[in-house]
């Protein structure tokens, strides 16, 4: 790739995927910028999701714009340009994960995991906060669920991160993943489960503390109750 330069043609910058690669093949600063927006969340959430870290998943994605944007003549356009990104952090990421624990076995922590059946669990959506304490509640459930994520054995917890975070298709993650669409509905299946069956062993010792019926209001329904005896 050429020398950037700054977009300074009096034109907008063009709108598309392949407008802005025509232009960050040029070396325009601008097109490169909105690629790099346009892209971050997916990969940063790809790379935390094999690393479990952020700073060494903000490294990854800083890498892989570095290696794509260098290498753009090599791109031929037969995936999406964001497909093409979202291999090579993939690919960065798992290779930091192998570095750092050679003797990783995916195939085996599958094998070691109960195959029953699980329920499908809802997350909760990224509603306004109607008050502090809901605000409060929410990112406790965050915490909650990120670490939860974060226990997932690896190869659940990409295919996870994309399909229940990212929202992409079972195809688009087998295809990313290099893997077939069965075995992507597996792994989702599983970490479902895990996560479920985490949720409920945190939670679980509340249960018991929900719908309070006690002090003042169990001593006032008690004093209404023989009021109306006594009549």
């Amino acid at each position: 790739m050429s020398t950037l330069r700054k977009h300074v043609s009096p034109t907008p910058l063009p709108v598309g995927e392949a407008g802005l690669l025509a232009a960050a093949r040029t070396g325009d600063e601008s097109a490169i910028r909105a690629l790099v927006q346009a892209n971050n969340r997916r990969l940063f959430r790809v790379a935390r999701a094999v690393l479990r870290d952020d700073a060494e998943a903000e490294d990854v994605v800083q890498e892989t714009y570095v290696r794509a944007f260098t290498r753009l003549a090599g791109f031929e356009g037969k995936s999406a340009f964001s497909t093409w990104l979202t291999r090579i952090a993939l690919n960065e990421a798992l290779g930091r994960l192998r570095r750092r624990r050679p003797t990783l076995d995916i195939e085996l922590l599958e094998q070691a995991l109960d195959e029953g059946g699980a329920e499908i669990i809802a997350f909760p959506g990224a509603l306004p906060p109607e008050n502090p304490e809901t605000e409060t509640g929410r990112m406790q459930m965050k915490a909650l669920l990120e670490e939860l994520v974060d226990a997932l054995p690896p190869a659940f917890r990409v295919v996870f991160v994309l399909r229940a975070v990212e929202e992409m298709s079972t195809e688009e993650v087998a295809a990313y993943l290099d893997i077939k669409p069965e075995t992507v509905k597996t792994r989702l299946h599983r970490a479902r489960k895990l996560i479920r069956a985490g949720i409920e062993e945190r939670l679980s010792p509340a249960f018991g503390d929900i719908f309070p019926f006690d002090g003042e209001r169990c001593v006032h329904m008690a004093d209404r109750v023989v009021a109306r005896l006594g009549r």
